[in-house]
């Protein structure tokens, strides 16, 4: 009998091991995906569940109430190029080597070095996959600020932020090639109304629409990187050109906006200075946030009919507060900063606070919210932590890694933020708990 029941344990263990040999690895037991998608230019306020009234951001909202806000969580700075350094480096702008958005020649921004440890090179020597989409602005084409320098397989949108000022392009840098787009001509993301054309008419303005637009080119590339590696951990840095004006928008999207009957005055750039007219350009920047929206909600959709929803980390910001150019933007409509004080390119609350939304099923709590003070330089060392290479953070790194605080935990404030922009006249901040000198 005692034989018997031996046979049996092993005839049971026997099957177990092969059970177990057999089946295939669960995705939790890789490191978890993170896409990272960066608004440009997207104002505190003008999310949905940020308490926008007028536009619609549902999955945006949707993706919140899965996740956690980040209710005082700042960008790396006041504007493009020196916030995205703080964001790649996790060197507070008083380190980072990127101080404005002064452009080099004959294309982009002035280069981080190719000494630089950037998160995308962390993750890349961990085993990641990595891709950019979108606006890089941090080293032209032959610079060694690169993307593919820095720490990227695959890129896919605009070197140079300037050249992104125009939604319709003739091209788009695939990797180190520029591949074509069918705009014939480009449409300039800086020209005025022909001469003697009546700003009333609404044809008047049709020089500013084209064929091909380029966040939809921009978005297939990103949906395809997320397909070819579905297999592997990768990381997906999406960083969106909308809602950066130019106004430029598919009337097809347009349409939903213009059926409300906002009064909305035509943008005629009547001071020939600006970027291009819109016959209603209200509607045009609603529909182009409900457009990047759309883009989210379809970057979801992905993650969920792949299956590595509950493996992937999601974080949605913006690169600074909404734009200052009033004309083009009515921020007072759309009370795009709220209750803060200051614009793009300022160093106070509304140049800087941006929204943030973080969802990890199973470690983040649906619904949260957190009023920690964080800012762009954190996310260097919370993603090494949160794929479980805390021992990689760099030396220098200024951030503070954020997970205790996205599982729920108890985490202390940080001993201070501090922010300083050489541009628009130079400005400094320190925020200390509620105090901001």
């Amino acid at each position: 009998l005692c034989h018997r029941w031996i046979g049996l344990g092993l005839g049971l263990l026997s099957q177990l091991v092969l059970y177990s040999l057999a089946r295939p690895c669960k995705a939790a037991e890789r490191p978890p995906n993170i896409v990272f998608v960066m608004a440009d230019d997207l104002g505190y306020r003008e999310l949905g569940c940020f308490g926008q009234q007028l536009i619609q951001t549902p999955h945006l909202d949707d993706l919140a109430s899965q996740g956690m806000r980040l209710t005082q969580h700042y960008s790396g700075n006041a504007v493009c190029a020196p916030s995205r350094c703080v964001l790649m480096t996790g060197k507070h702008p008083g380190h980072a080597s990127v101080r404005d958005n002064r452009g080099t020649d004959p294309e982009g921004q002035w280069p981080l070095a190719a000494s630089e440890v950037t998160v995308a090179k962390l993750l890349q020597q961990h085993g990641y996959a990595t891709g950019a989409f979108g606006k890089w602005g941090l080293g032209g084409p032959q610079s060694e600020g690169r993307p593919l320098q820095q720490g990227f397989d695959r890129f896919y949108g605009y070197n140079c932020q300037s050249v992104a000022h125009s939604y319709y392009p003739a091209t788009l840098w695939s990797d180190e090639e520029l591949a074509a787009l069918d705009n014939h001509p480009a449409i300039a993301g800086h020209a005025g109304l022909a001469p003697n054309a009546n700003p009333a008419d609404p044809a008047s303005y049709a020089a500013f629409k084209g064929t091909d637009y380029a966040p939809d080119r921009i978005h297939e590339q990103a949906l395809k990187f997320i397909d070819e590696h579905r297999e592997q951990p990768f990381f997906l840095f999406y960083p969106s050109i909308i809602p950066h004006v130019a106004l430029q928008i598919p009337d097809a999207e347009l349409e939903p906006y213009t059926s409300l009957g906002w009064k909305d005055p035509p943008f005629t750039r009547s001071s020939n200075s600006g970027y291009t007219p819109h016959f209603t350009p209200r509607a045009a920047y609603a529909a182009m946030i409900s457009k990047l929206d759309a883009q989210v909600g379809s970057l979801l959709a992905k993650l969920d009919d792949l299956g590595l929803r509950d493996d992937t980390i999601v974080i949605f910001t913006s690169d600074n507060g909404a734009t200052h150019l009033n004309e083009e933007v009515d921020v007072d409509f759309f009370k795009s900063v709220g209750e803060l004080r200051g614009l793009k390119g300022s160093l106070y609350e509304g140049g800087v606070r941006v929204p943030a939304i973080v969802r990890w099923p199973g470690h983040i709590a649906a619904a949260s919210v957190s009023n920690r003070i964080s800012g762009f330089e954190d996310w260097l060392p919370t993603l090494l932590e949160c794929i479980g290479q805390k021992a990689a953070t760099p030396g220098d790194c200024d951030g503070i890694s954020l997970l205790p605080t996205l599982l729920g935990q108890p985490q202390p404030q940080r001993p201070y933020l501090y922010r300083e922009f050489a541009s628009y006249g130079g400005q400094q901040s320190l925020r200390v708990g509620p105090w901001k000198a």
